[in-house]
């Protein structure tokens, strides 16, 4: 949901030749691509609450009732994956204003313009996280 908020509705950053990595124009256009899909989110949340809300029906058929209760459970899912993304925005704007933002968290090499567009969220470098994944993988076996 979030990733066609970003693929539809922001045009790329072009970096000039020579200009300065998260510089005050790189970090205007990231807040303004995560404000903007933080709103959006937030609104769906709403809309989400009062079509609940307008949409409450008692079905007598029992399995017009567990079809209704179990759309109702993939929609508070949804929602609650995307309350999750919510915070990760906001962590991610006070990370803007601390000046952290761009920078690796494992080993404080840039993230790359291209990488923070597909992924304005991310705290990791391309290596950092192919490494996390690994790791992750052989936890899981």
């Amino acid at each position: 949901m979030a990733e066609e908020l970003l693929q539809k509705h922001f045009t790329p950053y072009v970096q000039r030749a020579g200009e300065e990595y998260m510089n005050s124009g790189q970090l205007a256009h990231f807040r303004g691509i995560l404000e903007a899909v933080k709103l959006q989110l937030m609104e769906d949340i709403e809309r989400t609450v009062h079509t609940m809300q307008d949409e409450a029906t008692v079905f007598a058929d029992p399995n017009d009732r567990a079809s209704q209760e179990t759309d109702i459970a993939i929609e508070l899912r949804n929602r609650d994956r995307e309350r999750k993304l919510i915070k990760k925005i906001e962590d991610t704007i006070e990370r803007i204003a601390s000046g952290d933002y761009g920078y690796c968290a494992a080993c404080g090499v840039e993230i790359g313009i291209k990488r923070l567009e597909a992924r304005p969220t991310a705290t990791l470098c391309i290596d950092c996280k192919t490494l996390e994944e690994v790791r992750e993988k052989q936890i899981a076996k």
